[in-house]
């Protein structure tokens, strides 16, 4: 009792501003305590989604993500889950992510002039990245934030180095990387060099800039594959069909020894190697219009790695990326909603009606291998040398198709279109000996008529409304292709025939020199349509920004 009574004689003899240190220096104490021991989340800051990745003009003011679970998805017990057993889903596999200051609800759709895409106003090219205020060292972005809060001056706080973790190394990297793209975009006297190839001409909407990028790629770009699920249905795919790019990717990816890490500290990007075409053979029910069990499957498989592993929760799934060739490969992505708007969607069909962002998805070529070999496939005569305009087979498939034959089947000796080639014709011949190849969409907006023609150095003819050609934000399809709106089939001789004899000359030469974009080589060959695959996810990546908070 004689302590409390001393204590309290000294706290009232202190003198007012002594009284405020102490309770000052308490406050800051118990701060300090609550900072050390606080939970530590991270958010993921997408550098621009409306315009392009090479574009990083959007400053984030964001805070931490809000997880909250929303209304939970309701499973049942099923025999085809990845794992034995049931489990509760992940509590934060629906969570709110605040980007921008604005609280964002995942399930909200994607705003409709995201679906647009406009390469002509809007190339989606290096010359479009913008230094953000906030890129700088992380030392730097540290202090100042510091500055802000304290209400400091800068020129009063002293560096003190900092450990940084394996994100901010990887972000650094990546910061490093866009401001180099930058450079060489602004760059046009740079001399380029390479062993294997320099990007030039006018197909590229800024070749230094891609090659930079590309460069900058095969030095520092890692993939992480997840390696739950077993096959058939994960880490398999078909590699002899119409959806061979599935398989093909799947099992080269598996086998990579220079963008795969094992490391998932040292990944950019993580895959998920699971085949809607196997999903459809093997989990689908035939004519049950049941996808039920494919919706199942993928819930789960994310479930498990969102529970094992912290990457997919840290970014909601911004730095992941699914591939998918199968008609039904868009639809599966809307089966987890930050699959859909978050992540990285790898699609032969990239249907801007149907929800395909061409600033995030990736648009890649589908490939019909009917050996699993392009043998004697590539290759074909010179413009002279094909007396045919115009050339088509195919079956009334979609709307699109009907249009085609309904004007051209059997109609005009120039423009030749069959819905069923003769038996004493070879459909390859046919196309090799016509300057332009026509490439209506199907049911679906992917036909691989587009890579047979390329292969056949045959100009592609794109008919169709709503679909983004693969590798559009490196390749100006309009100096190699003919673009037309459906509206236009009745006019398809007038506008091949006003193409002089010089220009076709021109866009099949660039045909030619582009078609390395579309090879398949087994193993891997540089700026080949495997490597053009990654280095599109690449770009996406470049488009999002991953902090620690």
């Amino acid at each position: 009792m004689g302590d409390y009574v001393k204590l309290s004689s000294r706290w009232t003899s202190m003198s007012s501003s002594l009284k405020f240190l102490m309770v000052v220096i308490v406050l800051i104490l118990l701060s300090g305590f609550v900072f050390i021991l606080g939970p530590v989340s991270t958010f993921w800051v997408p550098l621009s989604y409306r315009h392009w990745v090479w574009r990083a003009d959007v400053t984030s003011s964001a805070t931490a993500p809000t997880t909250a679970s929303s209304a939970t998805t309701s499973t049942t017990d099923s025999s085809l889950r990845v794992q034995a057993g049931t489990s509760p889903r992940n509590p934060d596999f629906f969570p709110r992510v605040v980007v921008d200051g604005h609280p964002t609800e995942i399930e909200q759709p994607l705003p409709n002039d995201a679906l647009t895409f406009n390469p002509s106003s809007s190339p989606l090219l290096a010359s479009q990245i913008t230094p953000q205020p906030n890129e700088k060292p992380q030392e730097d972005l540290i202090i100042a934030s510091m500055n802000e809060s304290a209400g400091v001056a800068p020129s009063l706080i002293t560096k003190m180095p900092k450990e940084h973790s394996s994100l901010e190394r990887l972000e650094a990297g990546l910061a490093r990387a866009r401001a180099a793209i930058r450079e060489a975009a602004r760059n046009w006297n740079q001399t380029l060099t390479d062993a294997d190839y320099v990007p030039q001409g006018p197909m590229y909407w800024k070749p230094r800039a891609f090659h930079r990028s590309y460069l900058a790629m095969e030095k520092q770009f890692k993939v992480f594959v997840y390696e739950e699920g077993e096959p058939p249905l994960f880490h398999n795919g078909p590699c002899k069909s119409i959806y061979s790019m599935e398989g093909t990717f799947i099992h080269r990816m598996e086998m990579d020894s220079q963008f795969r890490t094992r490391d998932p500290e040292k990944a950019h990007v993580f895959f998920l190697p699971f085949s809607v075409v196997m999903m459809v053979r093997f989990v689908y029910v035939p004519n049950s219009h049941d996808t039920g069990p494919i919706r199942e499957t993928i819930l789960d498989y994310v479930d498990i790695i969102s529970t094992k592993y912290p990457f997919w929760n840290r970014s909601l799934g911004a730095d992941h990326f699914m591939l998918a060739c199968h008609d039904w490969g868009p639809m599966s992505s809307t089966f987890v909603p930050h699959l859909y708007k978050n992540s990285i969607r790898a699609l032969c069909n990239a249907n801007t009606s149907e929800g395909f962002n061409p600033s995030k998805d990736v648009s890649f070529p589908e490939i019909h291998l009917k050996t699993g070999l392009t043998n004697g496939l590539v290759g074909g005569p010179s413009a002279s040398r094909r007396p045919i305009l115009a050339f088509f087979a195919g079956g009334k498939h979609g709307t699109i198709r009907l249009l085609l034959l309904e004007h051209w089947k059997n109609k005009d000796e120039d423009v030749q279109v069959f819905e069923y080639l003769p038996r004493n014709m070879s459909y390859e011949e046919k196309m090799r000996k016509s300057k332009f190849c026509l490439c209506p969409s199907g049911y679906e907006v992917a036909s691989p008529r587009i890579v047979e023609a390329i292969y056949a150095g045959c100009v592609p003819v794109l008919i169709s409304d709503h679909y983004v050609p693969p590798f559009s934000e490196i390749l100006n399809w309009k100096t190699f292709s003919v673009e037309v709106r459906v509206a236009e089939i009745p006019n398809l001789k007038r506008i091949l025939m006003d193409i002089s004899s010089r220009q076709y000359i021109k866009m099949q030469r660039r045909l030619i020199q582009v078609r390395r974009h579309f090879e398949l080589h087994s193993p891997p060959e540089r700026f080949d349509v495997y490597n053009m695959i990654l280095h599109s996810v690449w770009l996406r990546r470049l488009n999002v920004r991953i902090r620690d908070s």
